[in-house]
């Protein structure tokens, strides 16, 4: 059997930045174990397999990284959206187009944006409510990316695991200078696993140079040792720092750079809504381009 797959770099308008994506639009009759097969072939930080839908929505989508099955993510669902609508999937488009993911987290809304005869945008709305788990210590999360305790800003929250469909330690760092200088100390993440959490690590920091947040994610204890654009993290984010903040009720938004120092750049754009304290709905959207397409052989 062959199986046809389409790359695209997710989060940029310029092939070979972003985030990497394979995309295996019609993946009916592919096991869960060949799935992981797959994804640890494509070795990016994450692969998508499409299915009809079986609760009469656009498709059914699951997502695998190079170790595990994924119940939501980011870039996967702006990318596979790309895809499906840059291929034909959804016949001509008239933007906006909404389509709905069925993944494990639940229903994933997407919106699709064309311009001057192109797909120009993808933004997806998170399937669950702005959710918070165990916070970590200081001195753990900085020894987990082998920086000092004093680089964590703690001002708006402490390190904690935010999530909305899929759960992140989030960490607010000092400067751009602490975020270039992290690294992975796999000691200190297997620290952070004896906490009890998944130790997918979010670094961000505060910027005025175009961009409002720039970011790095670290997951190697899921396969993925950095991520360049991680939606899901950024639009956790974006849930996170509209809880803390003071107007109860409002629009956000924040334009956010990752990737930078693994040469791959990204720009994402997320957003929420809050109405009398609480965060209602988060988003995040982005560009993508296609590079590639092709076909795995299966025995």
């Amino acid at each position: 059997m062959k199986y046809r797959y389409y790359i695209c770099d997710v989060f940029t308008e310029t092939r070979f930045g972003g985030n990497q994506l394979a995309v295996l639009p019609e993946a009916n009759g592919l096991s869960s174990e060949q799935m992981q097969q797959i994804a640890r072939e494509f070795n990016f930080s994450e692969t998508t397999f499409v299915f009809p839908a079986k609760a009469g929505h656009t498709r059914h989508v699951r997502i695998f990284t190079p170790a595990r099955e994924l119940p939501f993510a980011g870039h996967p669902n702006v990318g596979t959206a790309f895809v499906l609508a840059s291929i034909g999937e959804f016949g001509a488009i008239k933007s906006p187009l909404s389509i709905t993911f069925e993944e494990e987290a639940g229903l994933v809304s997407v919106t699709v944006q064309e311009s001057a005869g192109r797909i120009a945008s993808c933004e997806l709305t998170a399937p669950q409510s702005l959710a918070f788990g165990k916070t970590l210590p200081v001195q753990v999360v900085a020894a987990a990316v082998s920086i000092d305790d004093k680089d964590v800003v703690t001002k708006t929250h402490d390190p904690q695991v935010a999530s909305v469909g899929l759960g992140f330690i989030m960490v607010e760092l000092k400067d751009r200078s602490v975020l270039e200088r992290a690294r992975i100390n796999m000691n200190g993440f297997e620290g952070l696993a004896a906490q009890g959490v998944m130790p997918d690590v979010y670094l961000y920091t505060r910027a005025s140079d175009g961009f409002d947040i720039r970011a790095r994610m670290f997951a190697p204890l899921s396969g993925v040792p950095e991520d360049p654009a991680t939606g899901s993290a950024n639009c956790a984010l974006a849930g996170l720092l509209a809880h803390y903040s003071p107007q109860r009720t409002g629009s956000f938004a924040w334009r956010i750079a990752q990737g930078v120092e693994m040469g791959r750049p990204s720009t994402l754009i997320a957003r929420a809504e809050k109405v009398d304290g609480v965060v209602e709905t988060t988003r995040i959207g982005g560009a993508a381009v296609l590079v590639s397409d092709g076909m795995i052989y299966l025995d």
